[in-house]
């Protein structure tokens, strides 16, 4: 399948600039696709933020690309314990680098969903 994932050509001011756009506040790429996402600060990283994720499933998405903010920081075990149980892996670190890494996961075609909270 071709993928046509927005590139995040930009960060900061709260929000991003993907594929030339910008986009306030925090974001949610899944299916090659960004979306406003609610989540402001890493205590409104929960199942139910991460929902769509979820509901997409193993089949659609390899793992969560978390972008903590402006530090690194560690999800609660219960979003962790619900992606694994989900089969779906995760991997988090600050923001920025979150969207460097990104850029180069989709360049490779890998099946990634990017949450990022904004800075």
């Amino acid at each position: 399948m071709a993928r046509d994932a927005p590139s995040i050509d930009a960060y900061g001011d709260g929000g991003f600039r993907l594929a030339g756009a910008r986009h306030d506040g925090s974001v949610l790429i899944l299916r090659d696709e960004a979306t406003f996402w609610t989540v402001s600060d890493m205590s409104g990283v929960t199942l139910d933020a991460l929902a769509p994720v979820l509901s997409a499933g193993a089949g659609e998405v390899e793992f969560v690309l978390l972008g903590t903010g402006m530090r690194n920081a560690l999800p609660s075990r219960e979003v962790r314990d619900g992606l694994r149980l989900a089969g779906i892996g995760l991997e988090f670190m600050d923001t920025p680098t979150a969207a460097r890494i990104y850029n180069l996961l989709t360049s490779e075609g890998r099946r990634i969903a990017a949450a990022l909270i904004a800075v």
